[in-house]
């Protein structure tokens, strides 16, 4: 019966079940049973999506692109999706900033709990702070320079430079294009092949996706099974950010995959579903990627052309989860300290946080080094990021669903553009 059940009810199982076992593992002390012998096959399938993130974006986009004969058409697609992925993220971060303003969550952080978490993650705070001042001290363009790779093979051996490998992979394909057919014919059948044997890895490691979950979630809830006064010390910050990012998960997206899409609202969500749930059980955006293509051209019916490239480029620059939540951890530290922000504090808070979620990488927690970036942008204590490090690995979840759901939506709304959506 159970092999009978569609992906995303398996992965539902594998969950419930996960949270299950962990809460069972708190009442009976198995906390070390757990760690020993079921976490690590979390971690096994979390490597295993790591593992095949790499080849998979550069053979999309090498396949994606390399099928675009008309270079105009591939300037247009990529001036669309930057575009949008540009406006998506500017709305997040403004919706963060109306939410945390609304509801003021940081009145009501009690003043006695501030330093016990100051304390408890200051070693965290400095490893970070040190990251954060090694980002501001670069040169303005060090993003671009770093988008450059110097070995495509070091960058390909680091998930956190998949921008390097998506600016040679564009590069390499475009030169594809360039190049007459017949020379390169063989190239692109090669590419054909190796592109339908990552996607065979794909549903292979998909198989073994219920079981990752499990683990995964089994060894979240006993992680965090000492720390149940953070939830309450924290609530409504936490309330804050889950009303954020839900609005844009039930009330952007679907907004837009009607309107410029035109696909069901249902279907939508139905479809991405599976992605949305491994996403949330890795924090990782480059993790998802495979589930997330193989939803996008399997229920969606974007073309493999699109997605393969708008995908791709939405790992490492759609944050809109990010940049929501980095607006909102703003001003709730600001709160916390009673500082008041003025109103050009709080655009520079829009500007910095939109910037910020571009260069945020891809994997769990990738955005709190940003957010240090943008509590310095507006003279705001990095001490408190303390404050709410204890509850960040669940929030991170939730942005990381955001993430690839905003992507998904990209990715139809331009197919749809370019007559690329099927029915």
């Amino acid at each position: 019966m159970i092999k009978k059940l569609p992906l995303w009810a398996k992965i539902f199982l594998g969950m419930g079940l996960g949270i299950l076992w962990g809460l069972v593992a708190v009442w009976t002390g198995s906390e070390k049973f757990t760690t020993n012998w079921i976490s690590p096959w979390g971690n096994i399938f979390l490597k295993l999506l790591k593992l095949i993130a790499v080849p998979l974006i550069f053979v999309s986009l090498v396949k994606g692109i390399s099928s675009l004969t008309d270079i105009t058409k591939l300037s247009r697609i990529g001036y669309k999706t930057i575009l949008v992925y540009l406006l998506t993220t500017v709305f997040a971060t403004t919706l963060g900033l109306i939410l945390v303003n609304v509801m003021k969550p940081g009145g009501f952080f009690p003043d006695d709990k501030q330093e016990q978490y100051r304390e408890k993650f200051s070693g965290q705070v400095e490893l970070r702070q040190e990251s954060a001042r090694e980002f501001e001290e670069q040169s303005p363009l060090h993003f671009f320079e770093e988008m450059v790779p110097e070995n495509i093979f070091s960058a390909a051996g680091d998930n956190s430079n998949m921008l390097q490998v998506i600016f040679f992979a564009i590069l390499f394909s475009i030169a594809l294009v360039l190049v007459p057919g017949k020379k390169v014919e063989v190239v692109k059948d090669f590419f054909d092949g190796l592109n339908d044997v990552i996607l065979k890895i794909v549903d292979m490691i998909m198989r073994f996706a219920p079981v990752g979950v499990f683990a995964l979630m089994a060894a979240l809830v006993v992680a965090y099974s000492g720390d149940a006064d953070i939830f309450t010390a924290l609530g409504m910050y936490m309330i804050t950010v889950v009303v954020g990012l839900s609005l844009l998960i039930l009330g952007l997206y679907p907004l837009l995959i009607r309107l410029f899409a035109g696909v069901k609202i249902g279907r939508f969500l139905k479809g991405i579903l599976p992605a949305q749930l491994v996403a949330f059980t890795t924090s990782s955006s480059a993790a998802t990627l495979p589930v997330t293509l193989k939803q996008v051209t399997g229920e969606l019916k974007v073309s493999k052309t699109i997605a393969n490239f708008v995908l791709p480029v939405g790992v490492t620059i759609n944050m809109d989860g990010t940049s929501c939540y980095q607006a909102i951890a703003a001003v709730f530290i600001a709160q916390v300290f009673g500082i008041d922000l003025t109103v050009s504090q709080q655009i520079t808070i829009v500007l910095t946080a939109t910037l910020a979620s571009i260069g945020s990488p891809g994997i769990p927690s990738g955005s709190i080094v940003m957010l240090i970036i943008v509590l310095n942008s507006v003279g705001l204590p990095v001490e408190g990021l303390a404050l709410i490090l204890g509850v960040d690995r669940p929030l991170d979840m939730l942005r990381t669903v955001v993430n690839i759901t905003g992507d998904s939506t990209v990715a139809s709304m331009v197919a749809k553009s370019e007559g690329e959506l099927g029915d």
